[in-house]
Order: C-alpha cells, then sequence, then structure tokens
C-alpha cells in the first residue's frame, strides 16, 4: 500500500505505477512483460531480458512470452514448435502464447502448455499478420467476439482443470479489426466473465497493423471496461519514460513492449527502476545506461546462450540477424555490423566485438580521435 500512495502522490494519474502486477494466482514482482514477438523472443532473448537489474538490483521484467505457439504443432510434437516452446529454470515465470480459432484444439494446446511448465496461458487475439489470420487465427478472433468469447471458456475450463486452478489464462488483443469495428472495450469485458484473468491490448486495429499511431484513448476505454482484472498496455513503447506516459494516459495496469526491447533488453530493468524512484537522484540513475562494455557483453552473453540452448547454425542464423537491432545502441559502427554479418563462427563474433570494445570497427575512415575518445562517442 505504501508504493501505491507513494506513486499516487508523485504522478497523481495512475496508482498502479510502481505496483507489481497479480494475475489471478500468480503475483509478478513488476508490471512489466516481455511480447511474444514472432522470431525474436527465444530463450536466448528472455534470460538475457531477465538478467538485466536496476541500480538496486531489482529485475525490471515480470513476465516473458514464448514466441507465438501453434497448439496443432505441440501435439504432434513439431521440432519447430517445441524449439519455440523451449524454456528452463532461468526462464520463470514464463507465459506461453497459443494462436488458432479451433477452441478444442486451443484447450489441448493450453493443458500441453500447464504440463510443459507453463505459469500463464495466453490466447492470442491480436496478431494482424497475414499468415497467422489466413488460418483465421490472430486478431481475426476479433471479427466473431461472441464465438471468440466460447473459445476462451474452453480454453479456462481446461487450464483450471489440468492446474488446479494455479495457471492463470490471459488474453492479447488489438482495438479491432477496422476502426469500424472497434470491439475492444466489449470483449475484455465479456471475457472477463468467462474467466481471463488479465488482458493486453496492442493500441492500434489490425488494418493499421504497425503503420500509423498508438491510441492511448482506446486502451484507456478497455481500462474502464473491465471490472478487476488487470489491463496492459502495449504499442511503441521504446523508453523507460513511455512506459509511465502510456500508464497515466490509459490507467493501464502495467505495459507489454516488444520492439523496444530487441535494442534496448535493459529496458525493463530501467523503467521499473523510474516507476519505483521518489527523488531526482533515484530517477537518474534508473536512466542510467549500460556502459559500452556491458552492451557487448549482453551481445556475447545472447550468443552463448543461443549456442547453448540451439546449436551453432541457430546462433549464426540470429546473431547475423540481430546485431542490427543492438547496434542502434553503440553508436558508428557499421563495420561491426558488416564484420558479424559476415562472421563464419561464434569465434569471429567474438573477435568482432573485441576489436570493436578496442575502438575499432566504428567508421571506415577513421577520424583523428583517440581510442577512448572513439569509445566516449559510441557509447
Amino acid at each position: 500500500m505504501g508504493a501505491t500512495t507513494r506513486h499516487e502522490a508523485r504522478n497523481g494519474a495512475n496508482p498502479r505505477l510502481g505496483v507489481p502486477l497479480t494475475v489471478g494466482p500468480v503475483t509478478l514482482s513488476s508490471n512489466l512483460l516481455l511480447a511474444p514477438i514472432a522470431g525474436y523472443c527465444d530463450l536466448a532473448f528472455r534470460v538475457v531480458c531477465r538478467e538485466q537489474r536496476g541500480p538496486t538490483g531489482e529485475a525490471g521484467l515480470g513476465l516473458a512470452c514464448t514466441d507465438l505457439l501453434s497448439p496443432h504443432g505441440l501435439l504432434r510434437g513439431s521440432m519447430h514448435s517445441l524449439d519455440l516452446a523451449m524454456t528452463n529454470e532461468l526462464d520463470r515465470p514464463i507465459c506461453m502464447q497459443l494462436y488458432g480459432a479451433e477452441g478444442d484444439i486451443l484447450a489441448d494446446g493450453a493443458r500441453w502448455a500447464v504440463d510443459h511448465g507453463a505459469s500463464v496461458v495466453d490466447i492470442n487475439m491480436g496478431c494482424p499478420v497475414d499468415k497467422v489470420t489466413k488460418k483465421n487465427g490472430g486478431s481475426t478472433l476479433l471479427r466473431d467476439p461472441c464465438n471468440t468469447v466460447k473459445m476462451a471458456e474452453m480454453v479456462v475450463r481446461a487450464v483450471e482443470s489440468a492446474s488446479a486452478g494455479r495457471v492463470p489464462v490471459t488474453a492479447k488483443m488489438r482495438l479491432g479489426w477496422c476502426d469500424n469495428s472497434i470491439v475492444a472495450p466489449q470483449l475484455a469485458r465479456d471475457l472477463e466473465r468467462a474467466g481471463i484473468r488479465l488482458v493486453t491490448v496492442h493500441g492500434r486495429t489490425t488494418e493499421q497493423k504497425f503503420t500509423g499511431s498508438v491510441r492511448p484513448d482506446g486502451i484507456a476505454r478497455v481500462v474502464e471496461a473491465v471490472d478487476t482484472i488487470p489491463v496492459l498496455g502495449n504499442g511503441d513503447v521504446t523508453t523507460p519514460q513511455g512506459v509511465i506516459d502510456l500508464m497515466e494516459r490509459t490507467g493501464c495496469a502495467g505495459v507489454m513492449i516488444g520492439r523496444g526491447a530487441l535494442s534496448s533488453p535493459w529496458i525493463f530493468a530501467q523503467a521499473w527502476a523510474l516507476q519505483r524512484a521518489t527523488t531526482d537522484d533515484e530517477r537518474a540513475a534508473a536512466l542510467e545506461e549500460p556502459t559500452l562494455l556491458e552492451k557487448i557483453a549482453i551481445v556475447r552473453r545472447y550468443l552463448d546462450l543461443m549456442l547453448e540452448y540451439r546449436g551453432e547454425r541457430y546462433a549464426m542464423n540470429h546473431i547475423r540477424r540481430r546485431i542490427t537491432w543492438f547496434a542502434k545502441k553503440f553508436g558508428p559502427c557499421k563495420p561491426l555490423r558488416e564484420r558479424v554479418r559476415i562472421a563464419e563462427n561464434p569465434g569471429a563474433v567474438h573477435a568482432a566485438l573485441d576489436e570493436f570494445a578496442a575502438g575499432g570497427l566504428r567508421w571506415y575512415s577513421q577520424p583523428a580521435l583517440e581510442v577512448d575518445d572513439q569509445v566516449e562517442v559510441a557509447s
């Protein structure tokens, strides 16, 4: 209660700032979640995000989500689906997100998730990608809210039975299919009555995909529509202050961050520390970026975890792609990006990072700067 009062007095808009989320029977360490980003939120990246700490040593990530999981793939033991669902003791608590439109198959997939370590089971009602919506999954579910609620009831019953009430079911949605069909407020209210314990709202329609701006007022209407379950905001949050801004504008209980974490896995630790800060010094400490060497160490850690969990081929394919995201926080480093993209093995990636840490691989035509100056510019 003290945290609520402190933040209410400081911000005046949202008493849930700095208050950990409770999702049914599950209490999280913060109110920040890592979104299920297709192709990006593998086990190695989730662990890296979880390991980041704020100035007082607190972790900022309360719950991480797997990639979108096909219940069909899980039930028939598809290697691809099993890889996406991979988790371990460092990856707790974990939300397994399922997509599809067949209630019985989703229910069976949810039971599988409970049996394989899920702390939370989420139903994807928001993915706008064609390969998902063409199979009647993702945000296609927003076009038939009545059937979607019935399907959610089936999943809730299956999970309650399989977990003895230990695992809650949640849902992630968009505002609606298009501007003429904004269904999120009523759907969230109906899902709450069906037993869904938390709703995350991406503040765009399906037709928008990732263009245009997120609409905080749309998220706020969902917050107002439900009775007691928490509502999370999602979309375009790329800074710690962005978390507070979205919470204050919408009244939501927390924030799910997706693309904003890809170049800054430490954003959760920063945003949580900022929410809980009560002095200018604490706020300044919360916003401190990792040093350049710490950022390089995070990339190395991600590579090493991928090697451990998935092997060299997977690790090399992903580090070549992901270095562009990490490098957004490195300053001038195009030669580093290209060196990693052509690296033939993990040793070559580490060698490139060694050279960058020593002051190289910043410009093709090096200005007349000392090495220390170059590192300072890059950080």
